[in-house]
């Protein structure tokens, strides 16, 4: 077998498999969306993961934010005291101005084991995998994002695209894609994710602030997937209620893009041992990989 000819069995294989656990798990209408929105909003029955999962997660989520920020925090009335950033101008504020109501726990799956088995939880995974590639999709990072009742991102709704760092043009292909976990409802009162349907189509960054008459509040219940395409242009309306929306957000990648976090490298491997699914979570932490050292044979002298 020639050398072209291997690759494509190993791509009409991918396929194969991929279409087999699209079929297996029922996500053909979740796949539809996907292409022709840019995103998809996946219920907690067809994850799998169990409200007792989902406030676990939360709950863990917490626990963490009080030991870093110094107070305790719950989901009904968010922090316990008065929080202050200073003079942190903020990530997409930094946008519209807008004074930050937000912060980011990351490197999750370090914090405990049922962030990793999230990581690797079949539906996500099988749906980073359509958008990058069967082969080719590696995770990139595993964030939370605490927010409470403030400006939000401002006017502009801090509208983005993940894949923004790519040199443009950025072509069709999805080299990043999000899964967002959603912990708490997501309604317009409570910072409901904002995004303009079919954006990713377009190909390139929003344009501001025109793009913000487009965009569109994404509702759904707590335990809830949005799974998105890396050039859907998406951000979040403010919260205008008391209280904490939670947020985990597993980022894909394309395996020749950068990872935000370092796990080929820095992830502790025994770590990647406990979760429900370590040959996945290996596989998608691009462990292994041929050039992280010398693991291809060289010649030897013949005498």
């Amino acid at each position: 077998m020639s050398e072209s000819e291997a690759h494509e069995s190993r791509a009409l294989r991918a396929r194969r498999r991929k279409k087999e656990e699209i079929d297996r798990l029922g996500l053909e209408p979740y796949v539809l969306e996907l292409e022709l929105n840019g995103y998809t909003v996946v219920p907690p029955e067809v994850t799998g993961v169990t409200e007792v999962e989902v406030d676990e997660l939360a709950d863990l989520l917490l626990k963490k934010s009080e030991a870093l920020v110094g107070c305790e925090f719950t989901i009904e009335d968010g922090a316990a005291a008065e929080l202050d950033f200073g003079n942190y101008p903020g990530t997409l504020e930094l946008i519209s101005g807008a004074k930050p109501s937000q912060f980011q726990l990351m490197q999750l799956c370090t914090f405990d084991r049922a962030f990793r088995n999230l990581a690797v939880n079949p539906v996500s995974n099988v749906l980073m995998r359509h958008l990058i590639g069967w082969n080719e999709a590696r995770f990139s990072s595993h964030n939370c994002f605490i927010k409470w009742q403030g400006d939000g991102y401002g006017e502009l709704l801090g509208l983005h695209c993940d894949q923004g760092g790519v040199p443009m043009p950025l072509g069709s292909h999805s080299l990043t894609a999000n899964c967002n976990w959603c912990l708490t409802e997501y309604t317009p009162d409570n910072e409901a994710f904002a995004c303009v349907p079919g954006s990713h189509l377009r190909h390139s960054h929003p344009v501001l602030p025109a793009a913000v008459s487009e965009a569109i509040p994404v509702e759904c219940p707590k335990g809830s997937l949005i799974a998105f395409h890396g050039q859907l242009w998406h951000g979040a309306y403010p919260r205008k209620s008391p209280g904490l929306r939670v947020t985990i957000a597993n980022y894909y990648r394309h395996m020749s893009i950068a990872p935000q976090d370092d796990m080929p490298n820095h992830f502790p491997r025994e770590l990647a041992e406990d979760c429900n699914d370590p040959k996945l979570f290996k596989r998608m932490a691009g462990f292994g990989n041929p050039y992280q050292s010398q693991v291809l044979p060289v010649p030897r002298v013949v005498r």
